[in-house]
């Protein structure tokens, strides 16, 4: 059981307004959302965020951004996340290939040397204690410009604000996350757990 109930959607017009585009990113509004509409200034910045976040301006695909925040949720453990970020990045055309195996990324044919640095910041990033070093920065920048890797870091804080609210709150998982979750993880041990 969660610790705060979801709201109903149609709770606060202006966030239910805003959270059409979850809509397009995963096909139904989060309970994560609707739960952060208990305090609607919340709900709405926290919406207007995301959109800035995950806004393209260079070329950080809206595939990659999701792969990213997959690997940044996998690091912090946070299942309600993994499932809502791996159906994201099929949503917004990832290749088959790379949903197969995410897992194996560092290694997988399907992934190039430029997203291997990518979602490699992002692990490191997302670490605690906080892993970005030299390295971390050399392979970034052999692909990537400052304004892209803005952009990862955004996707990147996003989910740590996200991970931390869903596995606190304990998230009422969507069927529709479920069943990416199942298909995508589900072969690595992924299951609901405590988000039932």
């Amino acid at each position: 059981m969660p610790l705060v109930t979801p709201l109903s959607a149609d709770h606060n017009l202006e966030t239910k307004e805003l959270a059409e585009f979850f809509n397009e990113t995963l096909g139904f509004c989060p309970n994560s959302v609707l739960t952060m509409q208990r305090r609607p200034a919340i709900s709405k910045a926290f919406i207007n965020l995301n959109k800035a976040v995950m806004a393209n301006e260079g070329k950080v695909t809206s595939a990659l951004k999701r792969m990213i925040a997959w690997v940044s949720s996998n690091a912090t453990g946070c299942i309600y996340c993994q499932a809502h970020a791996i159906r994201a990045a099929e949503r917004y055309g990832a290749e088959q290939e790379q949903l197969d195996n995410i897992w194996e990324y560092r290694t997988h044919a399907a992934f190039s040397e430029a997203e291997r640095a990518a979602l490699d910041f992002s692990l490191a990033a997302s670490q605690v204690p906080n892993a970005v070093d030299e390295n971390i920065k050399t392979e970034l920048y052999k692909y990537w410009n400052e304004g892209e890797i803005v952009e990862m870091l955004g996707v990147i804080s996003l989910f740590g604000y996200l991970n931390r609210w869903n596995d606190s709150m304990g998230t009422s998982i969507e069927e529709g996350a479920v069943e990416s979750g199942n298909q995508y993880l589900g072969k690595h041990g992924w299951k609901k757990g405590k988000h039932l």
